[in-house]
């Protein structure tokens, strides 16, 4: 019998999974949390074969939680679901190296697989998230053009981010131009979506 903790904070959801992973004859839910920062505790105390954590949970990310398991019980599998199909979440994921990720809408026999494979010791990634990761390829930004970003992404503007990167104002316009013709973004709003579908910032 494969043991399974649930992570998801959207009642509903956490309700409708359990009850269809305990129609399988091999799999039985142990435990379930709402929260990031539940899963820990309970991983300890009922010590489930593998935890299948949603990536975006409140209090403490999935990622975050899955790195602390990995830390504390590395022989605990992590399975990480989400809803949003972006190359760089997956990258993120592969980069916390958690066993499996698997969008939430997928086929219900496809998780259920997806727990057996993670926790025979295999690797589990979506396939379409897999050749859209492959595509995105890397970044094409330098490490300064990343900062600028990220400061105007977080809400500064160009006199602000000059102050904090010790620049012009000019100079800062002048990377915003270079990172928008390279991210072929429409503006400096459609580059930040860019950059963050992508994972580089």
């Amino acid at each position: 019998m494969i043991r399974v903790l649930l992570a998801e904070d959207m009642h509903m959801v956490r309700g409708a999974l359990i009850a269809l992973l305990n129609l399988e004859p091999d799999i039985e839910v142990v435990a379930e949390v709402s929260s990031g920062d539940k899963i820990l505790p309970m991983v300890r105390q009922h010590k489930p074969d593998v935890a299948v954590i949603d990536i975006d949970l409140p209090i403490l990310d999935g990622l975050s939680a899955a790195a602390k398991i990995r830390e504390s019980m590395p022989t605990v599998r992590t399975l990480m679901l989400t809803s949003l199909g972006r190359p760089g979440t997956l990258r993120k994921a592969l980069a916390a190296r958690v066993d499996g990720f698997l969008l939430k809408d997928a086929p219900p026999g496809q998780l259920a697989g997806a727990i057996r494979d993670v926790a025979a010791g295999k690797r589990v990634v979506d396939s379409q998230l897999a050749l859209a990761a492959w595509d995105r390829g890397e970044c094409p930004l330098t490490d300064r053009e990343l900062e600028v970003l990220r400061l105007a992404a977080a809400g500064s503007d160009a006199p602000e981010i000059a102050v904090a990167l010790s620049l012009s104002t000019g100079t800062v316009r002048n990377y915003m131009t270079t990172i928008i013709t390279k991210l072929n973004g429409r503006n400096r709003v459609d580059a930040i979506r860019i950059a963050e579908e992508a994972g580089w910032i």
